[in-house]
């Protein structure tokens, strides 16, 4: 397939709001494509390229400048061997490679594939085709229910490899996709609510756990053999050793524990396998009741309830414990890759987002020379981030300094003391509120705003909305 192809849905999908009309031109394109192709297709077109971070930035990838081709010849493939090249190249002399592989890509691309291949490569790919939509896209293009779908990529970790196996082998293939020890599989995820009350209000009952400050790690085990992943699905066995001999230690065979990292000690609150037996549809109270066969002492301390009292008063003895909060989840719930449902809600007394840092400014004063006051970011529907305020407090002289080395670069241009960035890095911001604003254009600013710490774990696509920080207002 030509690459063009994929260039071209990429417009029809930008060119409309209707979500509808997105998934049809997605399918469309989909059901044209070779099964190899669509393992390249479905992640280019969700703007996150299989190679992951290639390490072109914005000069490097917008100071190639070369005549265009006159007409579209690249495959799908062609762009596929360029990345890989790209994302191979390191070491000394590694820039001048690099523009000149770029050069060789570019000078056979046509103008909109130039300017498609520049945004993928910087991260600025914002045509709305995310995960969600590409996920409906391969169910109608399969003629397979969306769930299924849905389902067989949490198993395989990722939507391409469903992808591929649902327009080859259709409902019976994806049904092979089975969760494995060892194979990370895609997390739950948590919503927010304001209050305990209004989170227990949501569930009959109510698992209601303390929500640790920690790094989410995902325990595999079968055998002898450990694995520990990150929620980004990267494995973390080798930096993590006493955790994965504490995983050695416990007493199954196999198994698939969830849990979060704090300081070196693992905790776990779910349970998804235990020798050979899948829990992932069992009810959540079932889950925890194999954990607690599993991992007892380690588990994260909490409590099932109805009672709003009860939960409030759980809360508060977390606080008083050194935790940012509670955990309130639907008890009867199966365990689902995501936020579907919001069966999962976590409620921190002292309010924090997940925002994106989308430029900062050159300190003055004592900060001289150094990247201080940072632009923040919410997730606006369509992918691209919308500014809710900025911040320099609560950076110490360590971060200073890591942000003015790893932020340059970021840059994608520069205006005056601001210093624009690829919208990449993630940071926790504590606040004592949000207000009404027209200054930005979310409509909503920051009360008070300060850096709590910068999330490595997490990726953009995973910030607070700018509809979770509007309901926020009073």
């Amino acid at each position: 397939m030509l690459f063009a192809d994929l260039v071209a849905t990429s417009a029809a999908v930008t060119s409309t709001s209707a979500r509808s009309a997105k998934v049809a031109a997605l399918a469309d394109l989909l059901g044209r494509c070779l099964p190899d192709e669509v393992a390249i297709a479905v992640p280019v077109l969700t703007g996150a390229p299989r190679q992951g971070k290639i390490g072109v930035g914005w000069r490097t990838a917008f100071a190639v400048e070369i005549e265009p081709a006159t007409a579209p010849t690249l495959t799908v493939h062609d762009v596929d061997d360029a990345l890989d090249a790209l994302a191979e190249t390191s070491g000394t002399g590694s820039a001048a490679t690099r523009a000149q592989l770029l050069a060789g890509l570019f000078s056979r691309a046509t103008a909109d594939e130039g300017e498609f291949l520049r945004r993928l490569l910087v991260g600025e790919l914002r045509q709305g085709a995310l995960a969600g939509v590409m996920t409906e896209a391969v169910a109608r293009a399969a003629g397979i229910p969306v769930a299924s779908v849905r389902r067989a990529a949490m198993f395989a970790g990722d939507l391409s490899t469903a992808a591929v196996v649902a327009l080859t082998g259709g409902a019976a293939g994806l049904d092979e996709l089975v969760l494995r020890p060892l194979h990370p599989v895609l997390p739950m995820l948590a919503a927010s609510s304001p209050t305990v009350a209004d989170a227990v209000a949501r569930f009959d009952r109510s698992s209601v756990e303390w929500k640790l400050d920690g790094i989410r790690v995902q325990a595999h085990r079968a055998g002898d053999d450990v694995r520990l992943f990150t929620r980004n699905l990267n494995d973390v066995t080798d930096q993590l050793p006493a955790a994965a001999a504490l995983v050695r230690s416990l007493p199954a065979d196999s198994f698939v524990l969830d849990g979060e990292a704090v300081g070196g000690d693992l905790r776990f609150f779910d349970c998804l396998h235990v020798d050979g037996a899948h829990l992932v549809d069992h009810p959540l109270v079932d889950r925890l009741a194999a954990l607690e066969l599993v991992a007892g002492p380690w588990r994260v301390p909490g409590i099932v309830t109805a009672d709003a009292v009860e939960a409030e008063r759980f809360l508060h003895e977390a606080i008083a414990a050194g935790h940012e909060g509670v955990m309130v989840k639907d008890a009867a719930s199966p365990y689902e890759a995501g936020r579907r449902g919001a069966s999962w809600r976590k409620v921190k007394p002292v309010r924090t987002l997940d925002l994106v840092v989308l430029a900062v400014e050159w300190g003055s004063g004592r900060r001289r020379g150094w990247l201080s006051n940072i632009h923040l970011g919410a997730r606006a529907p369509d992918g691209s981030f919308l500014m809710v305020g900025k911040t320099f407090k609560g950076m110490t002289d360590e971060m200073l300094r890591w942000q003015t080395e790893t932020f340059q670069a970021l840059q994608t241009s520069a205006d005056g003391q601001v210093v624009h960035l690829r919208p990449e890095i993630v940071v926790e911001i504590a606040l004592d509120g949000v207000h009404e604003s027209d200054r930005y254009p979310g409509g909503v600013g920051l009360r008070f705003a300060r850096v709590k710490r910068y999330r490595p774990d997490k990726r953009a696509a995973e910030a607070d909305t700018i509809e979770s920080i509007r309901a926020m207002l009073v």
